[in-house]
């Protein structure tokens, strides 16, 4: 087993927590001793601990053989326990991670530092930080006596497509359409999608800046579009809608804590944030260009129902993976 093998466990870690980690980038990390994988974890919250210290966390639990008593998502908790372990206790191992290790401190400590105080004996990362200001990890890296061997370009084009959102919502908006659909690609006849799937598509309404829905999805199925499924607090909405008028009965309009803007122009893009889309064939259209990837939910049915997104798109297939008895497909459009 090589390099790319271990990097690519690491970004199909990362992939289960893409948008999720919002503002933060998705990234995973893999711990090995001697050819033997002992821990695959991945960021999952911002604010939280970073891919690198729950890989380590799991690892060492794997190494003594016992559980942590602590909250391991508290980053440091995390980083204080790592740090008093005794000197050589992960002098033997090699940790692989999509990015390069932090070297600021911000809502968690310096993911580098630690790693530079662990004496690993490699560091293995796919891609360098692009953004100005963030880099700095495999200079600190390189300190001191005790410093690991390191590695960079592993995967590298795979990292970089895992970061692409990312780096868009340093700029701007980035534009996440979600599509749920049959088999023979139909859209319509109520839920199509498994719990797990129900549940993810939450998870990102969760973290979203803003929901943008088509004007006449709201008037036919009269959505909540909450965060039910994930107990968290519902996404503000944007109806594009050239017409203002909409039955304030419909539920959406209804949730506590939440603002409602109805737009007839799509001018909103250019401010850095995450913006979530559902909608069909018209949404689809109005936002073609404007899109950045879309998310299938494909569920495993055939079904006669009329609906169907009949537009002309050539997409390129980035991620997918099993949820639930759904395929997930991340997808980016090509010639955007």
């Amino acid at each position: 087993m090589d390099d790319a093998f271990y990097m690519q466990l690491a970004l199909d870690e990362a992939w289960k927590y893409q948008l999720l980690t919002y503002p933060n980038p998705a990234v995973g990390a893999v711990v090995v001793q001697n050819g033997a994988i002992l821990s695959i974890e991945a960021h999952q919250k911002a604010g939280t601990s970073h891919a690198e210290v729950l890989a380590l966390l799991s690892a060492y639990e794997t190494l003594s053989n016992t559980t942590i008593d602590f909250d391991r998502f508290d980053a440091k908790k995390a980083h204080d326990f790592l740090r008093q372990l005794p000197g050589d206790f992960f002098s033997q191992c090699s940790i692989y991670v999509t990015l390069e290790p932090c070297a600021h401190r911000g809502k968690t400590p310096s993911c580098a530092m630690l790693l530079q105080s662990l004496q690993l004996k490699e560091v293995i990362i796919g891609m360098q930080d692009p953004i100005a200001g963030h880099g700095g990890g495999i200079e600190i890296l390189g300190r001191g006596s005790n410093m690991p061997a390191l590695r960079t370009g592993v995967r590298m084009q795979a990292c970089e497509m895992l970061l692409e959102p990312f780096l868009i919502w340093q700029k701007r908006a980035f534009v996440l359409f979600k599509l749920a659909q049959t088999a023979n690609g139909r859209i319509g006849g109520g839920y199509l999608s498994s719990k797990e799937s129900l549940k993810h598509v939450h998870k990102l309404r969760a973290v979203c800046d803003r929901l943008l829905i088509g004007g006449n999805t709201v008037r036919i199925d009269r959505p909540t579009l909450d965060c039910r499924f994930v107990d968290a607090p519902p996404p503000d909405v944007i109806i594009y809608s050239k017409s203002g008028q909409f039955d304030k009965n419909i539920p959406l309009f209804s949730i506590e804590g939440r603002k409602v803007d109805i737009r007839k122009r799509l001018d909103f893009f250019e401010t850095p944030s995450f913006i979530m889309v559902e909608g069909g064939e018209g949404m689809l259209r109005a936002l073609k260009k404007q899109i950045d990837w879309l998310l299938f939910y494909q569920t495993p049915k055939l079904s006669t129902n009329e609906l169907s997104y009949n537009i002309d798109m050539n997409l390129a297939f980035l991620h997918q993976e099993k949820i639930g008895v759904d395929l997930m497909i991340w997808s980016r459009q090509l010639g955007n």
